[in-house]
């Protein structure tokens, strides 16, 4: 007879998302006809831009010629993107990577669970706390958790970080060595960020104790404040300990199309001095057959003159979403910050009330839906993540409904 992975026995209780949104189906199907208004979930809710839609239809079109049909795409994504990447996304910013450290997935969120692979079993890995969840379940997968104590919410073998107010929500270099670090900046839960001599302080640390630093870079075109780093790599010596993971899902739209890239610079080897570009790239082509070839070619309209401006657009409609939020919950007395360099609020919850029970109260008061704090890790307790990737009409309504709790 056979037997489970015991590793995933260990995963504890159900994924936040899928608990949220049975709760939310349980609502609904008990109060027909209740308008509930999602700020919950960070999908998007405007259209994929027009040159993207141009683009993709061309794309469809040359797949019906034989003579422009495509079939598997390369191991590493076709070149056509991956050299506008490294020319608009880092060349642009002062930063030298090659096309070839760029591999193209299918989004960040598997290639941040993905990556942790090629890394030994008995890496011990350093997390934010509030902490993005695939990061952490990722691990427990992989067996290098150890146990959890559902009482605190924290695995034994995991080392947190701590990102609190009395520290800005950022993380401080932690006093035990870890092996893998992940950094997420703009940050997903917080809407935290950090400053670039900040982010330089984790990359001298990395390169010390002979960590890596896997930074996903997720949000980063919704940077707004010039001392903001975009990318890792715009710190010295990123590139011997430093992956990134981008998506196009938050900056383009494309969470139905579903397309990102993770970088590993050729310089980031082992402690025996082994390369893991070769690693991921074996990994990649053998359990990866790319991104379609019509995605692709609408990922590369994204940086035409046409792409560029037309996300903008929509970046700003959803961080004009942010300002609404943020600027009317703290003029309604709530305790928020994010809301500036990212399209997260983070609530403080009102009255010492439970992450739980303010989504609860949420839902059956204001029929306004968000992601309890807890759900993100310990510190994420007493608070709560409002997204701004509404429409502006149910942003501005389901403000005023909070308000009048």
């Amino acid at each position: 007879m056979f037997t489970l992975n015991d590793n995933y026995l260990k995963l504890p209780g159900s994924y936040l998302f899928s608990t949220i949104g049975r709760k939310v189906r349980e609502y609904r199907e008990a109060n027909p006809g209740t308008e509930v208004i999602s700020l919950g979930i960070g999908d998007v809710t405007q259209p994929l831009a027009p040159a993207i839609i141009k683009r993709l239809h061309e794309a469809v079109d040359e797949m019906a010629k034989p003579e422009t049909f495509k079939g598997y795409a390369p191991d590493l994504g076709y070149e056509f993107l991956r050299n506008t990447i490294a020319d608009q996304d880092y060349k642009a910013r002062g930063v030298e990577i090659a096309p070839d450290e760029i591999f193209v997935s299918d989004g960040a969120k598997s290639d941040s669970a993905n990556i942790q692979e090629i890394f030994s079993q008995n890496s011990r890995i350093a997390v934010c706390d509030p902490v993005y969840p695939v990061y952490v379940d990722s691990n427990v997968m992989a067996g290098r958790t150890g146990t959890y104590d559902a009482a605190t919410g924290l695995w034994s073998d995991v080392i947190y970080m701590p990102c609190r107010e009395e520290n800005g929500f950022a993380p401080e270099l932690p006093k035990e060595t870890p092996d893998i670090i992940y950094l997420c900046f703009p940050n997903n839960p917080t809407g935290a960020t950090i400053k670039k001599e900040e982010l330089q302080k984790w990359v001298d640390y990395a390169n010390q104790k002979g960590a890596v630093i896997i930074y996903d870079a997720a949000y980063e075109a919704y940077i707004s404040e010039d001392d903001v780093p975009h990318t890792i790599y715009e710190c010295e010596g990123a590139r011997t300990c430093a992956i990134e993971i981008r998506s196009f899902s938050k900056n383009a739209g494309f969470t139905g199309t579903r397309l990102g890239f993770t970088v590993v610079p050729k310089d980031l080897k082992d402690v025996n001095g082994v390369a893991l570009h070769g690693l991921w790239a074996r990994r990649h082509g053998t359990k990866f057959n790319g991104a379609p070839y019509i995605i692709q070619a609408a990922g590369e309209a994204v940086y035409s003159p046409e792409g560029k401006a037309q996300t903008r657009e929509q970046i700003a409609y959803y961080m004009n979403n942010a300002k609404v939020i943020l600027d009317g919950l703290a003029n309604a007395g709530y305790q928020v910050s994010g809301g500036v360099n990212a399209p997260y609020i983070w609530l403080k919850t009102p009255d010492g009330m439970s992450s739980w029970d303010f989504f609860d109260h949420l839902l059956q008061q204001a029929n306004v839906v968000g992601t309890p704090g807890a759900g993100f890790g310990p510190s994420g307790e007493g608070y709560f993540r409002l997204t701004a990737f509404g429409t502006y009409e149910n942003t501005v309504k389901a403000v005023e409904r909070i308000k009048k709790l």
